[in-house]
């Protein structure tokens, strides 16, 4: 089906991409330096696991899920290139404000406060991106966006590790939140929202409510099987993410800078191959049957266990290196392919809407609960395993990866039927 045309269609859609993917690099530096900085501020702070899984998942996921869908649904009625701005100067200044905490609680209300900015950061990118590409190249176009995820990610390790290691972790923290604030004018500058409508149009079909998109959704059992799908798998991969810095410090005996090197390097080679992939797959297999666009995750979640599992229990820091790059790229594969469906879910005017609705049960499922769960299961098997029990507590859960596999390969079948457009 052919899409209308709109003011998007003689943008300039690759730079808008371009300034979506850099804030995107910045949500997850600010997101992810946490997990490198685990160590020093475990020791200064005097933290156990559990508080740091709170910390890395909680603490950021409560509000950021949560205020993500009214912020959807103001970027949907408003301007989402001012949304988005506005986000990232608030989650910017609360990163450097971690900088001065001295104590569990006020690192965790300023956590809360990163969360609150970036809730208002990827459902409206992900709209826009709706706006400036047509549906034949969505996929792939939300896998360029979603590469600041491991891009994001493995700048926030190499930077957060190679400050703290030559200053101290309060000015990684400072500074990555200080060059968030500068980014914002110059995207505000260049991004411009695409969606248009004329007058006429709108006073026929007022924009709906969200009581009415959300019923919308809540009637197509594909939107239920992709957000848990994906939740599942996030609560592994976010865990993993987080946890894995400590991982290859306390049984792999890699010092600060070693891991951040080691996890960098996982991030940019794995992620950005499984991202690319994802979305390459995504569009040219959906193409003739839209039920790939949940089976390409479920077949990746698959292949992707056996390595996970290989990694973490191997004792040898080279092969656990070489293992985790395979997952890694599995394990990122999902994005494109899933956010295209969502989109689709819906019409043009509730995008924003429906991607919040997907990322509130994403991640408060997936990013409040796995870092947690994975740092209080290693707490609980330490009588057990003692300094091993991180390790047994990743393994465990692996079975996360079958059930996502499961519930994306029944979304399948159900996608053909609840496609929107």
């Amino acid at each position: 089906m052919s899409e209308a045309p709109s003011a998007a269609s003689t943008a300039r859609p690759n730079v808008v991409l371009g300034m979506l993917l850099l804030v995107y690099i910045f949500n997850f530096v600010d997101r992810q330096i946490l997990a490198i900085l685990a160590g020093p501020i475990q020791e200064e702070l005097n933290l156990s696991d559990g508080q740091m899984g709170l910390l890395g998942g909680l603490a950021f996921a409560l509000l950021y899920s949560t205020l993500g869908v009214p912020f959807a649904w103001l970027a949907d009625r408003t301007s989402r290139s001012w949304v988005i701005t506005i986000s990232l100067v608030l989650w910017s200044g609360f990163t450097a404000l971690c900088g001065f905490a001295h104590s569990f609680w006020q690192i965790f209300l300023a956590r809360l406060g990163v969360g609150i900015g970036e809730a208002g950061g990827v459902a409206p990118s992900y709209a826009l991106i709706g706006e400036y590409f047509p549906s034949h190249r969505r996929a792939f176009a939300l896998s360029i966006y979603s590469l600041g995820i491991p891009l994001g990610s493995a700048a926030g390790v190499l930077a957060g590790g190679y400050i703290a290691a030559q200053v101290n972790w309060r000015t990684a923290f400072i500074a990555v939140g200080i060059a968030g604030i500068i980014l914002a004018p110059l995207f505000k500058l260049i991004v411009r929202d695409g969606r248009q409508p004329a007058p006429a149009e709108t006073a026929a079909a007022p924009a709906a409510s969200f009581g009415e998109i959300a019923s919308m959704l809540a009637a197509k059992p594909s939107f239920w099987l992709l957000s848990f799908g994906a939740a599942s798998s996030s609560m592994l991969g976010y865990g993993l993410a987080f946890w894995l810095p400590s991982l290859l410090r306390r049984s792999f005996g890699l010092g600060l800078i070693e891991t951040s090197h080691f996890i960098g390097a996982v991030l940019l080679l794995g992620g950005v191959a499984g991202m690319l992939l994802g979305g390459w797959l995504g569009d040219r297999l959906g193409k003739r049957d839209r039920a790939w666009f949940a089976w390409v995750p479920a077949f990746a979640f698959i292949i992707g266990v056996p390595f996970f599992a290989a990694g973490i229990y191997s004792g040898s820091a080279r092969l656990a290196f070489i293992l985790f790059l395979i997952p890694q790229a599995m394990s990122y594969v999902w994005l494109g392919p899933i956010l295209s469906a969502v989109q689709h879910l819906v019409g043009p005017s509730a995008r924003a809407t429906a991607s919040a609705c997907f990322l509130l049960i994403n991640n408060l499922i997936g990013l409040g609960g796995g870092i947690y769960a994975l740092g209080a299961l290693s707490e609980a098997l330490t009588p057990v395993y003692g300094t091993e029990a991180l390790r047994y507590s990743m393994l465990y859960s692996l079975g996360l990866y079958a059930l996502a596999a499961t519930l994306m390969a029944f979304a399948g079948p159900r996608l053909r039927r609840d496609w929107h457009s």
